[in-house]
């Protein structure tokens, strides 16, 4: 197998050139992705239809959707240039940074979703909370959505920009220009039915890297004495990091390249960060709640979780490899020190990518990116159309006809393409993807977890105090981000357990637990001094005042709880063995 040489002063304006199957193969995806908007068209003509694909979905199909929604730059592009980073630790934002709080929505959240008959999360806080808090949510989460749809944009044309060359400003127009074709065309029903088939060609083609490297380097124990021997040129002030344990290296901040300690994995991000994402974005809650009835979408996140567990093998596992076989030290997107010709984190998957697929094969590597982009940004935009019309736009004009809410549907969909491309640019100014990704959530979704939570589970919570809980996360949050990037001499009075050399990931995890902690503690303290809603206003909204509809006569093995059991416990045994 020849390789591509990567020495950074001998990196090449791009790394391979496209035959003619790997054309053929790309017009293929997209023409028929294009054929399934024009198609679907038909069927996406009704509010609920467009916004909703008319809740007829199987527990599979929403499941995959699910699961699919999230499969995008944030996965592909950004966990490889993470691992490259930080080791296998990346492996924690999927094995308790994912599972345990699908299962939980699957278990707990679902059945308050769907029985309310929300569009949306911030409908939810509208029926539980009042205006006020639904305003505020919407307003928030739109900003977030277009600027993550943004990222995934960025990530497309990156890899265009490494991989053949392209114009980094004409891959963000080509990637735009489809997504808003397809969605604006069918809605929430095409981006369904194109996830699903995005997510079989990510698995298909995104598998090569992690087969093909692992022969190269001779298994798991070949690659692992690589990257052991690699590490002082890595990080020549640590030499002795250990970049393939999750749970062992975490005792102390400063064993670890994150800089982080374990109270900021299992509190930052797996109590606050992930309950929050997982349970409260609209961009994959939205897919569950196309189930055709409650049973289907409480199984939906728990296929989800099971397919979950095993993306570290795609994602993951590429950038350990790269660790082992890339003869260079990549850099953040920012760093002054690298130089022309140099790469940075993002671009591991390209530079994988372009190592190991000849004629053929890149073209299908390559089609399996453009599909966990358009992907990624397809459910943002989805969601971003949903929540405007929905809970921004209809309170403005309540009395507009079906046809006229699909048509905003529509428009703003291409109004949201357009923003997203403006926010594609804005990802350059952080070192990774995920840093910025996670800022995001830190800002937005760990307080949003908090209010929706107390929301759901006491129905002491007033109105007055799930707005006021969840403004003060959000701004305390953003408060504490700026403080840090300020001044980081302080971050021990803020930040728990972090080491001097803490990265911003490991920032971003405590950013997130102390955000939610103070949206709780508001919340609670708000709502005590204000007068609750009477219990019989809460019904379907609130757990001691709904009473759950059965599932139907079903055998064990056909029930949610039987295979999330099965999936958490095989979850554990991922941690043990990784430890």
């Amino acid at each position: 197998m020849t390789c591509i040489p990567l020495l950074a002063d001998a990196a090449p304006s791009h790394l391979v050139s496209l035959g003619t199957v790997d054309y053929l193969i790309i017009i293929v995806y997209f023409a028929f992705v294009l054929g399934i908007g024009f198609y679907l068209k038909h069927f996406a003509d009704t509010g609920e239809e467009f916004f909703m694909a008319g809740r007829e979905m199987t527990a599979w199909i929403a499941g995959l959707a699910f699961i699919s929604a999230n499969l995008g730059a944030l996965e592909l592009l950004g966990w490889a240039g993470q691992t490259y980073q930080y080791g296998l630790m990346a492996t924690h934002w999927y094995w308790i940074g994912a599972i345990p709080a699908m299962l939980f929505l699957g278990l707990v959240m679902m059945p308050f979703y769907y029985i309310s008959k929300t569009h949306s999360v911030p409908g939810y806080l509208l029926l539980r909370y009042g205006p006020a808090s639904r305003s505020l949510s919407a307003l928030t989460f739109g900003f977030m959505t277009v600027l993550m749809s943004g990222i995934n944009m960025y990530a497309m044309a990156k890899v265009m920009e490494v991989v053949l060359g392209w114009n980094i400003n004409f891959s963000i127009i080509l990637s735009a220009v489809t997504v808003g074709l397809y969605v604006g065309l069918g809605g929430l029903l095409s981006a369904i039915f194109n996830e699903v088939l995005q997510f079989m060609l990510i698995w298909f083609g995104a598998a090569l890297i992690p087969i093909l490297g692992l022969i190269e380097t001779g298994g798991w124990q070949g690659m692992v004495e690589r990257i052991k021997a690699n590490v002082p040129a890595i990080h020549p002030d640590h030499p002795n990091l250990d970049y393939t344990h999750i749970w062992s290296v975490m005792g102390n901040a400063k064993d670890n390249a994150m800089g982080m300690h374990w109270t900021g994995a299992v509190f930052g991000l797996g109590a606050v960060i992930s309950m929050g994402y997982w349970t409260t974005d609209f961009l994959v809650v939205q897919r569950v709640l196309t189930a055709k009835d409650l049973r289907a979408a409480k199984m939906a996140p728990i296929i989800g979780a099971a397919f979950k567990m095993f993306v570290p093998f795609i994602v993951i596992l590429p950038g350990l490899l790269g660790l082992a076989v890339l003869p260079m030290h990549l850099v953040g997107e920012n760093d002054p020190s690298m130089g022309q010709g140099g790469h940075s984190y993002n671009e591991v998957l390209p530079l994988m990518l372009a190592r190991y697929c000849g004629p053929g094969l890149l073209g299908l590597g390559i089609t399996a990116l453009l599909a966990g982009f358009m992907s990624g940004m397809a459910g943002n935009v989805t969601a971003f159309s949903t929540v405007w019309t929905y809970d921004i736009y209809r309170p403005l004009k309540p009395d507009a006809t079906d046809a006229h809410y699909v048509a905003m549907g529509r428009w703003c969909t291409g109004i949201g393409i357009v923003i997203s491309i403006a926010a594609a640019y804005i990802v350059p100014m952080f070192p990774s993807i995920m840093t910025y990704v996670q800022s995001l959530f830190s800002f937005f979704i760990a307080p949003l977890f908090g209010t929706v939570i107390l929301g759901m589970l006491w129905k002491r919570t007033t109105g007055y105090g799930g707005f006021w809980g969840l403004l003060a996360g959000i701004l305390s949050s953003i408060g504490m981000f700026t403080w840090y990037k300020l001044d980081t001499t302080h971050t021990a009075i803020a930040y728990i357990a972090l080491s001097p050399d803490a990265s911003d990931m490991a920032e971003n995890m405590y950013s997130a637990l102390w955000a939610g902690l103070i949206c709780v503690a508001v919340t609670v303290i708000v709502s005590l001094c204000t007068t609750p809603r009477p219990d019989r206003e809460l019904v379907g909204l609130v757990r001691a005042c709904t009473d759950i509809p059965p599932e139907g006569d079903y055998p064990l093995v056909h029930r949610p709880v039987f295979w999330a059991v099965i999936v958490g416990v095989v979850c554990i045994i991922l941690n043990i063995i990784f430890w």
